[in-house]
């Protein structure tokens, strides 16, 4: 599939802050997003180690998935070592070129790209899932595990139950529980979607498990590319 180069790749940190800052106004945060996407990718990064070398080897994966079945459509998988060093707020620079590569690896152009990790809900509001957004035009958004900014009141048990993540007066996500009496997970839109859409994807996503099928091919595809390197 083709995504699109717009930018060189940042090599300091004020540089990528900047680039976030000239790419943020790109977003399409008014789009409700498809009514029925038959396929989702799922985006994810493996590290070596802990990860936390400034070129700690890492493997990204593309997982396209049946948005009905969730059977696996494509996958796409690279290898090597991460790009840019450890700054909060500018992880995603780490992975990009290797998940950009990744999507590259696909035949398939999926309908929503799904990130394990942020998308407005970010201190400068461009998470990951925005920039591959931007990137692709595609909608997307991002699952995260735990919050990057913002705070939220605590939500029901049940499955489905949500409550609104707000960052200095803004709702920038929601707390979403995708299993009953499970942590729940944190969404935010990327491009192109609502986060209406977003949640219902994202509980459409897990039917069983807290972290959404897309998110779990991912991670298990790369996880597997990095175990089969040379030591």
């Amino acid at each position: 599939m083709e995504v699109r180069d717009l930018h060189p790749w940042p090599a300091t940190p004020e540089e990528a802050g900047a680039l976030q800052d000239r790419l943020r106004p790109l977003l399409d945060l008014a789009s409700p997003g498809p009514d029925s996407p038959r396929t989702v990718a799922g985006l994810d990064v493996s590290y070596a180690g802990d990860g936390g070398d400034a070129a700690a080897r890492l493997a990204a994966a593309a997982v396209v998935l049946d948005a009905r079945t969730l059977e696996v459509v494509e996958e796409s998988v690279v290898t090597g070592t991460a790009a840019f060093p450890y700054v909060p707020g500018l992880f995603a620079f780490r992975e990009l070129p290797a998940l950009v590569e990744a999507l590259r690896g696909l035949a398939t152009v999926p309908d929503v790209l799904v990130c394990d990790g942020y998308g407005v809900a970010h201190p400068r509001r461009f998470g990951l899932a925005c920039h591959l957004g931007v990137l692709t035009g595609l909608p997307s958004f991002g699952i995260a595990k735990t919050p990057f900014v913002g705070t939220y009141e605590p939500v029901g048990e049940e499955r489905g139950a949500s409550g609104p993540l707000r960052d200095g007066g803004e709702t920038v996500g929601r707390v979403l529980r995708t299993r009953a009496g499970v942590r729940p997970v944190f969404v935010s839109v990327g491009n192109a979607i609502g986060l209406d859409a977003a949640c219902g994807l994202a509980l459409a996503l897990s039917p069983e498990f807290r972290l959404p099928e897309t998110t779990r091919r991912a991670d298990r595809l790369s996880r597997d590319a990095l175990a089969a390197l040379p030591s």
